[in-house]
């Protein structure tokens, strides 16, 4: 994928879910490894917190970015019960005290930085995009291997999709632009709902921040998607 490779949201989803917004990060040359305990552990006190914060996963829905992507999933025609946004998914996890999945620099990064900001987060390895990038809904033949094991049907839901087809979602992503240890020039997108209230601007230069002290490398690209 180059820099200048369009990255749009389709104007159907527009419609649908009004001010939708991403936040999209390009990084070159990163170094992707395994995760030092440092960062292990910085992780696992915030997953503290949270379970002191929060008690019981029922809980999650306090959380306001959270409450806004399950509204927003509602709004498009997908249960938030059946599909949870990946960062719901990761603080539930936390809250029914299930240890975490340790991956590497760049996914556990990804991970931290999402159930940080209550925001699902993807995390792309960019040489495995081809063409344009389109945020769409899912059409009916469409569906992609699942990093969680399964294949995922992208009937009707919120996808990222290249000139090959679906690759990502605010749910799960897929197997085609995992991140390996061989991973250099990656793709973060920040998906964000339609009322929210930071400045993205902010946002961008806080992940890119984190991203590249523990990954190495640099934002070669970053811009606000609307």
């Amino acid at each position: 994928m180059s820099h200048n490779t369009s990255i749009t949201i389709d104007d159907n989803l527009k419609e649908r879910l009004a001010s939708l917004s991403l936040c999209v990060l390009a990084y070159d040359q990163v170094s992707v490894s395994e995760t030092p305990g440092f960062f292990k552990g910085r992780v696992n006190l915030f997953a503290e917190n949270l379970r002191n914060e929060y008690e019981k996963p029922g809980r999650v829905t306090d959380i306001p970015a959270i409450q806004s992507w399950r509204d927003a999933f509602k709004k498009i025609g997908m249960d938030p019960s059946r599909y949870r946004p990946s960062s719901e998914a990761l603080i539930r996890r936390v809250l029914q005290n299930k240890p975490l999945y340790w991956i590497n620099t760049a996914v556990d990064v990804n991970n931290f930085l999402s159930m940080y900001y209550g925001l699902p987060f993807g995390i792309y390895d960019r040489d495995q995009i081809r063409g344009t990038i389109t945020c769409r809904p899912g059409k009916p033949d469409e569906s992609f291997e699942g990093l969680n094991g399964r294949t995922i049907s992208c009937t009707d839901k919120l996808i990222l999709a290249d000139d090959q087809g679906p690759f990502g979602s605010p749910v799960v992503d897929s197997t085609r632009t995992r991140i390996t240890d061989q991973s250099q020039n990656l793709l973060h997108v920040i998906y964000l709902p339609p009322d929210f209230r930071q400045d993205p601007e902010v946002l961008i230069g806080s992940v890119g921040k984190m991203f590249t002290q523990l990954n190495g490398g640099q934002v070669s690209f970053h811009a606000v998607i609307r």
